[in-house]
């Protein structure tokens, strides 16, 4: 028996680019991006609510853990998932090709703390 199909909540984010994105949560999965192990959110994208697109963020396990090893505990899944999606956000903000470029979102020792003031973490 097939796996039935997840119902998606569509969201949207007028963008500062003057873009308005339609936006939903499509997965997370472990993985790896070349030397690096972590995590990669899927969000699928829409510009025009014809064409859907997905955009990866890549969470780097490195960041994290020197993250939890100087504040004395870990992130937690919901937190971690808050800073993919303020990531995202950045993105939507920074370009107006998001589409046609389909940039490389990553989170990493160098973004990492930004993301988390944001959060008052």
């Amino acid at each position: 028996m097939s796996r039935p199909e997840a119902i998606r909540r569509v969201k949207t984010y007028s963008a500062a680019t003057g873009y308005v994105y339609q936006y939903y949560f499509y997965e997370v999965q472990k993985t790896r991006r070349g030397f690096s192990a972590g995590r990669e959110y899927v969000y699928m994208v829409s510009l025009d609510r014809r064409q859907v697109f997905p955009l990866r963020i890549f969470v780097k396990q490195s960041a994290v853990d020197r993250w939890g090893r100087s504040a004395g505990r870990e992130l937690s899944g919901t937190e971690e998932y808050a800073i993919a999606k303020l990531r995202l956000f950045q993105a939507f903000d920074e370009s107006q090709e998001i589409e046609a470029k389909r940039p490389d979102l990553i989170i990493d020792e160098s973004n990492l703390d930004n993301l988390l003031s944001q959060l008052d973490i």
